[in-house]
């Protein structure tokens, strides 16, 4: 392939590990982040997220040369944006980081160029990308534009960003063929080729698909509380009918994607978006019943004892066995708990140091707290028992 170098626009959870690959397929690839630290750590070989596998991919490609992290763009043959798309108050989807990363790459784009948008974004930013681009005086008829959202499983990102069918939607059909091609070039699963928005509505399609099944695990388990019965083990009984596949219900929902996409079509979809929208408030509802579980209860203990409950949070990050803590109902909850006057030892194994709060050790929380409180279903914490203290397992771990 002719073209050989990439510039990598943020080096995060999707945007690190894809320029990482990259590099170890011997493509020249320049990453770039707003993060001054986070230059100097990935230029040092070393990584500033958790991931397996990732530390190794990025020693390799660093000590080749085909990675270098810079804080500003360069010229290249494709450009990757990577970077992260939340949504300011109200649940309105904030582009800004689309915006502002394109605006840096518009300066260093040439004619034959691929542009590819891989964050996670609502209905027709990649039209957008088009129209900053061509704002900024490039020639948008000479480049090719295209979104390919990413579709990898924390923890497994480094085999799923090669194994994983992926969808390629470009402005145009050149586009999709040519950013197509480059997928090709290590991506061992299906390049599935559509149009731009389509691609946007796919990736969102699929986390309020799972949004949805989620949903409907923590409702029946809350309504299994209210009647006295083990959500776990009506799940399980349930899940043998040959067409039923019930998920697992938790604390709430987290992390970048399956809390965060759905909210891009309801507010594109209005009132249309009445499934889509109640699930998102059934698991945001789920959350906040947690807190109101453990805060009645600590006020029972405190009743009858006569001084605060102490409560061990057991887990802090989205989703069991990675540090990854964004938009994380189990930190929500901890921060809650705190700010409402309980004393909380938070814990979480995949983390050393936290600023906000000291982390504790499993046994230490356990054997110091009054009330156990399980949020995320790590390894490390199956198979523990506990006796003569309150214990509530809201991710079924106790069950292994």
């Amino acid at each position: 392939m002719q073209s050989n170098r990439v510039c990598v626009m943020g080096l995060g959870y999707i945007g690190l590990p894809t320029a990482a690959l990259l590099a170890n397929r011997r493509y020249q690839v320049h990453g770039v982040d707003v993060v001054q630290s986070t230059v100097d750590t990935i230029n040092q070989g070393k990584i500033h997220i958790v991931e397996p596998d990732l530390d190794t991919f990025v020693r390799s490609a660093v000590n080749s040369g085909n990675l270098i992290a810079d804080t500003k763009p360069k010229e290249s043959d494709i450009f990757i944006i990577a970077v992260p798309t939340p949504f300011h108050d109200g649940y309105v989807p904030n582009i800004d980081y689309v915006i502002s990363a394109t605006e840096c790459i518009a300066p260093y784009i040439k004619e034959g160029n691929i542009v590819i948008l891989e964050s996670t974004s609502p209905v027709g930013t990649t039209d957008k990308v088009a129209e900053v681009l061509q704002a900024k005086g490039v020639d948008i008829n000479k480049v090719h534009i295209a979104h390919c959202p990413e579709r990898v499983l924390p923890g497994q990102i480094m085999r799923e960003l090669v194994e994983n069918d992926r969808i390629v939607g470009g402005l145009n059909s050149d586009a999709t063929q040519a950013t197509a091609d480059f997928y090709k070039t290590f991506v061992s699963g299906n390049i599935l080729k559509t149009d731009a928005k389509t691609a946007e509505m796919a990736k969102l399609t699929e986390n309020s698909y799972r949004d949805v099944n989620i949903a409907f695990a923590n409702e029946l388990s809350m309504l299994s509380d209210k009647f006295d019965i083990n959500v776990w083990e009506l799940i399980s009984l349930a899940n043998r009918h040959p067409r039923v596949n019930i998920l697992q219900p938790g604390a709430g929902v987290g992390g970048h994607c399956i809390a965060v996409d759905p909210w891009f079509i309801v507010h594109a979809g209005g009132d249309d978006a009445k499934i889509i929208r109640t699930a998102r408030e059934v698991n945001n509802y789920k959350t906040e019943w947690v807190i109101e579980k453990i805060k009645n209860e600590a006020l029972l203990f405190e009743k009858e004892h006569g001084i605060k409950a102490k409560v061990a949070c057991m887990g802090l990050a989205f989703k069991p066995n990675i540090d990854d803590m964004r938009e994380s109902p189990a930190l929500y909850i901890t921060r809650r708990l705190i700010s409402d006057g309980l004393e909380v030892f938070p814990v979480e194994p995949n983390v050393k140091s936290m600023d906000e709060f000291d982390i504790v050790i499993d046994e230490d929380a356990i054997n110091h707290a009054d009330i156990i409180v399980f949020l995320v279903a790590h390894d490390e914490f199956k198979g523990i028992r506990i006796f003569g203290k309150k214990v509530f397992d809201f991710c079924g771990v106790t069950n292994h």
